[in-house]
């Protein structure tokens, strides 16, 4: 993936050196992540904590709310901090394009780059849990450790792969900014819980969708180019956080209804749907 003469963003931020402490209002953890809990039900396999103790971060548990520690940009000498503001800001131009084209105002979402764990508007961040967004206010949030437990772990190393992660995110804030997250939590908290999940499961493959159409636009507005095998480098690293192949992995067995990011095929397919068409409209997971 060739990137060197790209823009960066300005909306990346950098905690990394902050504690994160401080506060004493609670909120539960309510983001939209790439894992989410399918993540969380192997972070005791890969990072030694508890799945049940993530687990309730992600379902509600009180956690310290800190949102608003200060936090500055990231070092310029900071390679990988510095690719991560190059994708977000290739997203900040496909999306911002997208949406004056169709009468309508982008709104740049942040990037927080953290380390270990961060209380956010959403509830407290973990590294276990993946990158996540939180639509609260509008931040998408990463430890990058997240980059290598995909290289070492998942087996889906690579920049595009880690590209993937951050076009996937951005795609949340584009529902978010059209509306598309709010009529998805109303029908939610009218569901069971086995409907409630399907919603989830619709919504994160939309984002996978999101992605890949960001990706083609992007090459082709921004003069960017991939290296042979990025694709299937991002497709593969779709497939490993599949809820299929992560529960298996996990506990050696697989329930559907538990499922709320989709399967490996249907990552790997909603991705691809959206890298060939470059078309948003082609995303329509809902019908």
């Amino acid at each position: 993936m060739r990137m060197e003469d790209q823009e960066e963003s300005e909306n990346v931020e950098d905690a990394r050196g902050s504690s994160g402490g401080g506060g004493f209002q609670f909120r539960p953890l309510h983001g939209i992540g790439l894992g989410g809990i399918a993540v969380a039900l192997i972070a005791g396999w890969i990072f030694g904590l508890n799945p049940l103790q993530v687990l309730g971060l992600l379902s509600g548990s009180s956690v310290p709310d800190n949102s608003s520690a200060p936090a500055a940009p990231p070092p310029a000498d900071d390679v990988q901090a510095r690719f991560v503001s190059q994708i977000l800001r290739s997203t900040e131009q496909v999306w911002g394009d997208y949406f004056s084209q169709h009468g309508k105002t982008y709104t740049d979402p942040k990037l927080l780059l953290y380390r270990d764990s961060y209380p956010t508007a959403c509830g407290q961040g973990q590294a276990a849990a993946g990158p996540f967004y939180c639509p609260r206010d509008r931040i998408v949030y990463l430890d990058m450790s997240f980059f290598d437990l995909m290289s070492r772990q998942l087996g889906a190393p690579g920049q595009f792969a880690q590209a993937y992660v951050i076009g996937h995110e951005v795609g949340h804030h584009v529902q978010n900014l059209l509306g598309i997250i709010d009529r998805v939590d109303q029908a939610r908290g009218r569901a069971s819980d086995a409907d409630s999940n399907a919603l989830s499961v619709r919504l994160e493959l939309q984002a996978d969708c999101l992605a890949g159409v960001w990706a083609t636009r992007s090459q082709q507005e921004h003069g960017w180019r991939l290296d042979t095998g990025d694709i299937e480098t991002a497709l593969h690293a779709a497939s490993q956080i599949g809820d299929d192949t992560l529960q298996r992995r996990a506990q050696g067995t697989v329930v559907p209804e538990t499922f709320t990011h989709g399967t490996s095929a249907q990552r790997v397919a909603w991705f691809k749907r959206g890298v060939d068409s470059g078309d948003p409209a082609q995303c329509d997971t809902f019908n």
